[in-house]
């Protein structure tokens, strides 16, 4: 048993240790290389981070579950969001996230999948109250498209119509977040370890070092 948590542990690390090499050298890559070389690494080091997550979760059903629901949700919203103006307003995915279904990148749906269970993990180990988890997963996930709307365009994620992100955007962002917090409480998902706070910590500093250049210098 002892010599069964050594590995997890150590394997856990190991991955802790991945993804702060991955997002450091896309900073730092972006603030002194070539942007857009490093940029261009995005679905790349999306997709690295979701499978560690999941590795991390060993690939635990529930979680699993949970994956699958928001995947399938998030990807239906944005389908029904790009093509009729439905949850989030009116908008466009750019081509910097990769293979496309319907108008939205696969990875938007593998995205929506990662913030639910990094968050909701979060709020889990913070709170027993369920309102308070639901809630607070909620605010995690908002804080973070607060910091990514000014860069989506500049990143060719995606771009508004209108060009800024509008009311209505962040109120479905809330109303999918919820639906799919409350999910995630509901399954009674439990993940241990320290992976998700540093998988969530690192998006915020690199989308937040991404949003001062951009204000700054440009990128």
């Amino acid at each position: 048993m002892h010599q069964i948590r050594k590995t997890k542990l150590n394997f856990e690390n190991i991955s802790i240790a991945l993804i702060w090499l991955f997002h450091v050298s896309g900073i730092l890559g972006i603030i002194y290389g070539n942007s857009n070389w490093f940029i261009s690494f995005t679905p790349l080091n999306l997709t690295l981070n979701f499978i560690l997550l999941l590795i991390n979760c060993k690939w635990n059903k529930r979680v699993l579950f949970v994956i699958i629901l928001s995947f399938f949700v998030g990807m239906t919203t944005e389908i029904l969001g790009v093509k009729y103006g439905w949850f989030f307003g009116d908008y466009q995915y750019g081509n910097q996230l990769g293979t496309k279904v319907m108008g939205v990148p696969l990875l938007i749906g593998v995205n929506w999948a990662l913030l639910i269970v990094i968050t909701g993990a979060i709020a889990h180990q913070f709170y027993s109250n369920t309102f308070m988890r639901v809630l607070v997963g909620m605010g995690l996930m908002l804080f973070l498209d607060l910091l990514m709307e000014p860069l989506a365009p500049v990143l060719d994620f995606w771009v508004f119509d209108g060009q800024e992100a509008p009311l209505q955007n962040y109120l479905g962002w809330v109303g999918v977040a919820l639906f799919l917090q409350l999910g995630y409480y509901f399954i009674k998902v439990k993940i241990n370890g320290s992976f998700p706070y540093h998988l969530y910590l690192l998006q915020i500093i690199f989308f937040s070092v991404l949003l001062i250049k951009h204000t700054t210098v440009g990128l």
